[in-house]
């Protein structure tokens, strides 16, 4: 019975895809007969009408195998004017494995159907017919372009023709000339593809989708001046950040576009929705691997729980609702007091495929105790990431005040309650600018680490833990986005000083590691994720200039405004006094202070007392600042 059941589903399958093969299988069987009938002809001198039912009847039997075969290699489940030359590979291997069984069996029939010679020639001419079926249109369109260039002197403008070097003759090289060069006529941007660079040296001189590989990377600035070309398009399948920032040091040196290929797999299926190209986004200026998931580490103490993100509207924390669905929470919990920012993150997650039930958007301010321990006496969430806070620095210069109410009492009201409510673990968001802090933000940043280190000081049951990292790439006010918008209106772009460093790392990098911190933490710890080489933000700006194909200082001027109140020229990820230990992840470091600080009952009297003064805005900034320059920068002492 099973295997009836197996061979029902089987002929099923088997009908669908006849039905969607069924023009192109009707081609094929014309084309096959055709063939067959122009070599009977040829070689009998007769009408193929003329042949005996026997010979009729292995006609039709060799039309089925070619069929058969074709189908099985999977000649009519390819869309065929997006695939490159090398599908006809699949064309060959299917015509020969139907004349491997045809041929045979004509030679041992008696009488033999029809002569050998008129099986051999007529799969041959078969082939030939099968592929110039589906590569019509390529041979249409170069023979068009031959006959007006050979015998009318022909040789159009094309003005509108944007010309492209790519960079990497591989397959994803191949499938984005063929997509650049057969643009729909009616398409906005029409591409004219003069070569390749690839470091290869077999593959220069050869051709690939109809033009040449023109030499190597260190070729580029030399072969863009020869060819008047205007867009380089780096198409290399998962290419190494050190690599990719390599390749992109040679393209600078034109005056060229830069983009790249977004999806290499979903222009290779045939996807509508991937984008042709991309510009060069600037996490693929970081140079190094991206980070994130390690077997060693176990996850499963953020599997299945009640997950609670404060400040869910922001940048990472709506990355941390995203990734923490991964994990099957029971209950997601988002809080978060801006309205408009909690409605579109609830509008994103549920439209994907997810349990809504699950996901519970909570419009509230987290200084707010009545709401708070509403919130935690109706849901008790077993797993806390704090990554509410006011983090831009100027603006907290202007308003230290608003820093000490949300900052710090936010973080000690959310603590506390996570440890009154006995929550599993306590997760706050850090920042490098804890790190011998000049501004409020950061003191107010360092104190909520030693906060931390206070809770688990006082034996609760909860893990409290911190992850300090430095900046991502695409939060709200951060500089990238703000030197896409200043580039694009035309310039300046704005930069506070030539010195400037910082640490870069994405958003998607940043959480996992994050979450991955979390199932690290034995309670009482500090974490530092590695956030690779610094960054110049004038070379960052240089570079994003260059990119679009302008010259810095000429086509956008670049203007220097001066170090903002509260900022630092180059930050820091740890102090000389925190000692740096591997953890189970690679990127993930922990910080261990051997420096003594305030006893724990001490610090929360002192942090207690400053939040029921709410000073003024002078007065909270000197208490801040005072109040973190007397502790430890580290959570873990010994």
């Amino acid at each position: 019975m099973l295997s009836q059941t197996r061979l029902a589903a089987f002929l099923r399958r088997y009908a669908r895809g006849a039905k969607k093969a069924g023009p192109l299988a009707l081609a094929d069987a014309l084309i096959l007969a055709s063939a067959y009938a122009i070599t009977y002809s040829v070689r009998t001198a007769s009408f193929i009408y003329e042949i005996d039912p026997e010979a009729m009847s292995f006609l039709v039997f060799a039309l089925v195998t070619n069929f058969l075969a074709l189908y099985a290699f999977g000649a009519y489940h390819r869309i065929w004017w997006r695939t490159s030359g090398h599908d006809v590979s699949v064309i060959i291997q299917a015509v020969a494995v139907a004349t491997i069984i045809v041929v045979p069996i004509d030679f041992v029939l008696r009488p033999r159907p029809i002569p050998l010679s008129i099986v051999v020639v007529g799969q041959f001419i078969a082939l030939t017919g099968f592929v110039a079926v589906r590569y019509r249109s390529r041979l249409i369109s170069g023979l068009e372009w031959r006959w007006r260039a050979i015998w009318r002197q022909e040789f159009p403008d094309r003005p509108n023709q944007t010309r492209v070097l790519i960079v990497g003759a591989g397959e994803a090289g191949s499938i984005t000339a063929l997509r650049l060069k057969h643009r729909p006529s009616n398409s906005r941007d029409q591409y004219e593809v003069v070569g390749f660079v690839d470091d290869d040296p077999r593959k220069e001189g050869m051709f690939v989708e109809g033009c040449r590989v023109l030499g190597g990377r260190k070729d580029i600035p030399k072969l863009v001046e020869q060819y008047n070309v205007e867009l380089i398009v780096v198409a290399v399948h998962n290419i190494s950040g050190e690599n990719f920032t390599n390749v992109l040091s040679y393209c600078e040196q034109t005056s060229a576009r830069i983009n790249t290929v977004p999806n290499v797999l979903a222009q290779f299926h045939g996807s509508t929705s991937a984008p042709l190209l991309r510009e060069v986004q600037p996490e693929d200026l970081l140079g190094r691997k991206a980070v994130g998931w390690h077997e060693s580490v176990d996850v499963s103490p953020v599997r299945k729980k009640i997950v609670l993100v404060t400040g869910a509207a922001g940048s990472i924390g709506s990355e941390l609702c995203r990734q923490i669905l991964n994990y099957a929470p029971v209950e997601l919990l988002m809080a978060d007091n801006n309205e408009s920012g909690l409605h579109d993150l609830v509008t994103e997650l549920c439209s994907g495929e997810c349990n809504e039930s699950s996901i519970l958007p909570v419009l509230v301010d987290i200084t707010d105790e009545n709401r708070m321990r509403a919130l935690f006496e109706e849901h008790t969430p077993q797993l806390i990431f704090h990554s509410a806070a006011y983090k831009h620095v100027p603006m907290l210069e202007i308003y230290p005040s608003e820093s000490v109410r949300v900052n710090l009492g936010g973080t000690r009201l959310v603590a506390a309650l996570a440890h009154e409510y006995g929550a599993e673990r306590f997760v706050l968001i850090s920042t490098d600018k804890a790190v011998n802090p000049s501004s409020v933000m950061g003191a107010s940043k360092r104190i909520c680490e030693l906060m931390m280190h206070a809770f688990a000081q006082r034996g609760s049951k909860t893990l409290f833990t911190s992850v300090r990292f430095g900046n991502v790439l695409g939060s709200r006010g951060s500089v990238v986005p703000t030197f896409e918008r200043q580039i694009k209106a035309g310039g300046p772009v704005t930069v506070t000083d030539a010195e400037m460093t910082r640490y870069f790392m994405t958003i998607p990098e940043a959480v996992n590691l994050v979450i991955h911190a979390a199932c690290l933490t034995k309670g009482d710890d500090l974490f530092m994720l590695q956030m690779g080489q610094v960054v110049r933000i004038v070379e960052l700006a240089e570079r994003m200039i260059r990119l679009r194909g302008l010259r810095p200082y000429i086509d956008i001027p670049i203007n220097f405004t001066g170090v903002r109140p509260g900022e630092k020229l180059h930050e820091e990820l740890s102090t000389a006094n925190e000692d740096q230990q591997p953890t189970a992840h690679p990127d993930i470091v922990q910080l261990v202070s051997s420096r003594n600080g305030h006893l724990a009952s001490d610090f929360l009297v002192e942090m207690d007392d400053l939040l029921r003064s709410l000073p003024d805005h002078e007065t909270a900034r000197q208490r801040v600042l005072t109040l973190a320059s007397q502790l430890p920068a580290a959570s873990t002492l010994g």
